[in-house]
């Protein structure tokens, strides 16, 4: 009998790639290839890429080099956001057999078995982005406690700093019927959460298929999406993972609010608390209305955790800008920040606007917000120090312990022996971690 091929990924960026890498993986097997860890040999290595950042593009580069220690007579595929932006600078990589665009990407069996070492500079099969036009689904599965599913890919917004469009093309999205068919198989499986993903989830509801000047009619939205998961998925938990706030009404939040199995927990990008910032960020929304959000969830569940992302050093950006978005934020009742720096992406608006910040600058500015994010951050985990609340157990890097996250994301530990992984269990949380960025807690009797 012959030995199975093996194939090891490796996955870069956002929960959106982890489900997708792992409907990769389901597509090798039933193949016949035999998966293994991407620190092992393998026949294959798969590297799906982000490109959010100048860092994800140098990562992708750095990981390259690792499959290739490890077995240099390996193929190396390399697929995702970076591929589809720059297919010909990641070809040149040594190393690289094969890059697949956005397009390309469900098809991969189709070029795999043609590979050959002997053809010298990676083969390329990356269309127009404007060509995708079809939605693929795709779930984590087996590789963490929770399961990432995709309902929503692609997007229509136009942000002068992102890349995302040239990279995923239009908003596209699955069919209500199909995401609760795919959460309920998950459940079955013995999923005890699932996360909703996508690039604009709050846009879901185009249907499967976007064809160039026939823009069809939304025959769902999302509120009825996680209305027929609530009432049809038997999962205790279901999370949205990140939703635009002028896509965040008050009917979602609502009903959020009462649901059985949505946990009280959004994360909402800002990305800047200065009006200037978002008029040149072409985002959908001024600072106003996010607060409207932030005051809504608090006014519907007091007890629910709110993230918010934030760009530091976007082009015009001065002090007094930086600061008046710093004190929105420090009044603002969010739980946590996510930072970013900003970094100029070719072929978008931003790159090329006056009034570029000073790196050394962009990089002050995310330390002083990350500063007040672990502010915030311990403020809101001091809120549930003497309570019990439902954990979901998971596995943590020190083998003394079990992790994992409450209802509203309050980052757990408890001793290993008092629970088990993918358990869900009332605890008590007793106090912060040194760090402050867990709480201690004890399994209840």
């Amino acid at each position: 009998m012959a030995t199975p091929r093996t194939v090891a990924f490796h996955t870069l960026g956002c929960k959106l790639n982890f489900s997708e890498t792992s409907a990769l993986a389901r597509l090798f097997e039933q193949q016949g290839y035999l998966p293994v860890r991407f620190e092992e040999e393998a026949d294959v290595y798969v590297i799906n890429t982000c490109s959010v950042t100048e860092q994800a593009d140098r990562e992708c580069r750095k990981v390259v080099r690792q499959a290739l220690r490890r077995r240099p007579d390996a193929f190396v595929v390399v697929t995702g956001c970076y591929a589809q932006l720059k297919p010909q600078e990641i070809a040149d990589i040594p190393g690289v057999d094969l890059v697949l665009g956005a397009g390309e990407k469900f098809r991969i069996l189709d070029y795999v078995d043609d590979l050959t070492k002997a053809q010298g500079k990676g083969m390329v099969r990356a269309g127009e982005v404007r060509e995708v036009n079809t939605f693929h689904a795709a779930f984590s599965f087996g590789d963490r406690t929770r399961s990432f599913l995709k309902v929503q890919d692609g997007c229509d917004y136009k942000c002068s700093f992102c890349t995302i469009p040239q990279a995923r093309g239009a908003s596209r999205s699955d069919t209500v019927e199909n995401a609760v068919a795919n959460a309920q198989r998950l459940a079955e499986q013995g999923v005890r959460e699932i996360v909703l993903t996508g690039v604009n989830l709050g846009d879901f509801g185009n249907g499967t298929a976007v064809i160039e000047g026939e823009r069809p009619k939304k025959e769902a939205l999302f509120i009825d999406l996680i209305r027929a998961l609530d009432d049809a998925v038997n999962v205790p938990r279901i999370r949205i993972s990140s939703i635009e706030p002028n896509l965040l009404t008050d009917e979602i939040i609502a009903f959020v609010a009462q649901s059985r199995r949505f946990m009280p927990h959004f994360h909402v990008p800002l990305q800047s608390g200065n009006d200037k910032q978002l008029r040149d960020m072409r985002r959908r929304y001024r600072r106003d209305l996010y607060a409207a959000r932030v005051e809504s969830i608090r006014r519907h569940m007091p007890h629910a955790c709110i993230g918010c992302d934030v760009i530091v050093g976007f082009p015009g950006e001065t002090e007094a800008d930086f600061l008046e978005t710093y004190r929105f934020l420090q009044q603002l009742d969010v739980s946590y920040l996510h930072v970013f720096t900003y970094s100029e992406r070719p072929n978008t608006p931003a790159a090329v606007m006056p009034g570029a910040v000073p790196m050394e600058e962009r990089r002050r500015r995310n330390q002083a917000l990350r500063g007040l994010s672990e502010m915030k951050r311990r403020h809101f985990y001091q809120q549930y120090v003497g309570t019990v609340r439902s954990v979901l157990l998971e596995t943590h890097k020190d083998p003394a312990f079990l992790g994992g996250f409450t209802d509203n994301y309050v980052r757990v530990e408890i001793p290993a022996e008092a629970g088990a992984v993918n358990a869900l269990q009332e605890v008590f949380l007793q106090a912060l971690t040194p760090d402050g960025e867990a709480v201690r807690a004890a399994a209840t009797l």
